[in-house]
């Protein structure tokens, strides 16, 4: 135990809450498999930490005290309510599993927790159209109306989808467990799928204060990276390689004040090289075994404008191409309106305007604050200042960021 002033202590507990909460609940549902009871006992340990780190000091593996403290304040309140025998038989078992004694060994087996719980919130026995938004609200901790969002979806419907997913894990009995080599392959689209969501929240976070949520970007890379020791599939280096090569630029992305600085207006001195090498290696091995998917050719993309030295010098044509072929692979529309955004810059404003009206005009992305304020960039540089706000003026409406809502304000008013 290492003792400090309670307000620094409590301010360690703070940071280790965001940085680490969704950490210790992975572990406690898979000690106590049930997701409820892990998220009532993961809040009972940091309230606990409160008041017993400022007596006795911080522990020297906080996390391993998180964990074993809320697994046994579950265990407690289990046995006061006379459910433990009657509702998790083999929690009793597991009560001395982990103790003081062996934190080192708990900390070991800790780190694949998040891991062991993606694989549980994709199995296959879970309707495909909630594992995703599950392992959004359980392993990242995403409120449902963040999720909701980023599923162009209502808040109940999305909520509804949560409550089912997490019913059928406990009614099926569905083991919290990283799947066999011979079962992976099966596996893996769905938690390619839910690890690349994590990553996009913390690239560009759905809502909030602030752009970024570097937390989120770290742990999605860190999983991409366990992914490809456990299977070096195409695609997982395709993965891989797309969040380094975004990441690479996360420093440009943002001024000292939170703005959003935009891809073409970004010091790209600032990019980092060694994300952008490691990244581009990714996307040319995935490349070369000619069994890659949409995950690689996204990551393609994103190497061209790594290797540009500058935005003026980017190779457009070769992205549009690259757009072409993913949208062979992958139909949906938000990569229909990237490919109209790289036809924009290739040919003109008036060439990616005729491409996102006519999405827009299907129904497509109405709801999506993107779509309008793309549209809304080209119009301003076609000189359609009218058409320009209105689209503005949408996508603020739609937009629930802060940075990015300045942005929008920014450009709706220099209109």
């Amino acid at each position: 135990m290492t003792l400090d002033d309670p307000v620094t202590i409590r301010d360690r507990i703070d940071d280790l809450y965001r940085s680490d909460s969704r950490r210790v609940f992975a572990s406690l549902v898979r000690l106590l498999k049930d997701f409820d009871l892990a998220d009532d006992a993961m809040h009972e340990a940091y309230a606990a930490a409160v008041e017993i780190w400022q007596r006795d000091g911080v522990p020297e593996n906080p996390r391993a005290w998180l964990i074993s403290t809320g697994r046994f304040k579950a265990i407690d309140s289990l046995r006061r309510q006379g459910r433990l025998k009657a509702l998790q038989p083999e929690i009793a078992a597991r009560v001395n599993e982990t103790t003081d004694d062996n934190a080192a060994r708990a900390a070991a087996e800790i780190e694949d927790d998040r891991l062991r719980l993606i694989f549980t919130c994709c199995h296959p026995a879970i309707d495909p159209a909630l594992q995703v938004p599950l392992t959004l609200r359980e392993v990242c901790g995403l409120t449902t109306e963040e999720i909701a969002h980023a599923f162009l979806t209502s808040k109940a419907t999305m909520a509804q989808r949560i409550v089912r997913g997490k019913s059928k894990i406990r009614d099926a009995r569905i083991p919290f467990v990283v799947p066999s080599l011979e079962e992976l392959p099966a596996r893996l689209d769905a938690v390619l799928s839910a690890v690349y969501l994590v990553f996009n929240e913390g690239y560009a976070a759905s809502r909030g204060t602030s752009h970024l949520r570097v937390d989120l970007t770290a742990e999605a890379i860190r999983l991409g990276r366990l992914l490809l020791e456990l299977l070096p599939d195409p695609e997982v280096k395709g993965l891989l390689a797309l969040m380094l090569l975004h990441e690479s630029r996360r420093e440009a992305r943002v001024s000292k004040d939170g703005e959003i600085i935009l891809l073409e207006e970004q010091d790209r001195s600032r990019w980092d090289s060694q994300m952008i090498t490691e990244g581009t290696a990714l996307v040319e091995q995935a490349l070369r075994s000619r069994e890659f998917g949409a995950y690689t050719l996204q990551a393609a993309v994103s190497a061209v404008h790594a290797q540009a030295a500058a935005s003026s010098r980017t190779d457009w044509n070769r992205i549009v191409a690259l757009y072409s072929v993913l949208q062979r692979v992958d139909s949906s529309p938000v990569v229909e309106l990237n490919r109209a955004v790289a036809v924009a810059m290739r040919d003109g404003p008036e060439a990616g305007l005729v491409l996102i009206d006519a999405i827009l005009k299907r129904g497509d992305l109405v709801d999506y604050h993107l779509a309008h304020a793309a549209r809304a960039e080209l119009c301003r540089r076609s000189g359609k200042m009218s058409d320009a706000k209105h689209s503005y003026e949408r996508a603020l409406a739609l937009a629930r960021q802060e940075p990015e809502r300045r942005l929008l304000s920014r450009r709706l008013s220099e209109i």
